[in-house]
């Protein structure tokens, strides 16, 4: 089951319509231009033609694979006292004294760029549950960290 937000979900809906009605047309017309310069057997554009299309045929079908299991949390719902799933976590490194500011999403929706971490990260897994105050320390890959919650929103 993938939890996500209604915008997530409406971005993958978006996506797959353009990869349904944009994308493979668009593979099919590649295909019928590779397959009318002539013999199959040596046409190495046709065979990259129908690579791309299993490709994107893969890519529709998990996209529609995770949006059959999705489910679509109301934020207003929560538990706003604790770090849940969709919650905004600014916390300090205390080793350091770097401050970090993170979403936790599913793993579908899950962008380092716009600071959304998969809730099945290490960080994450480590935050869940906790409140604002309390320090953790969670087992990274590159050692241990140790965190304190400085303030938790839910947008």
């Amino acid at each position: 089951m993938a939890y996500m937000t209604q915008e997530g979900y409406d971005k993958m809906v978006a996506q797959l319509k353009h990869m349904e009605s944009v994308e493979r047309p668009a593979c099919s017309a590649a295909i019928a231009e590779a397959r009318d310069k002539g013999d199959l057997s040596e046409n190495s554009e046709y065979d990259a033609a129908k690579e791309a299309q299993a490709m994107l045929e893969m890519k529709i079908n998990k996209l529609k694979a995770t949006l059959a299991e999705a489910k679509i949390i109301d934020t207003k719902k929560l538990d706003r006292n604790t770090v849940q799933i969709l919650a905004t976590v600014e916390m300090q490194n205390m080793a350091n004294g770097a401050h970090m500011k993170y979403t936790i999403v599913s793993e579908s929706e899950a962008n380092l760029k716009e600071n959304k971490i998969s809730s099945q990260t290490p960080i994450a897994q480590g935050l869940l549950g906790k409140k604002v105050g309390d320090e953790v320390n969670i087992r990274i890959p590159r050692g241990e960290i140790k965190l304190k919650i400085i303030n938790i929103t839910y947008e």
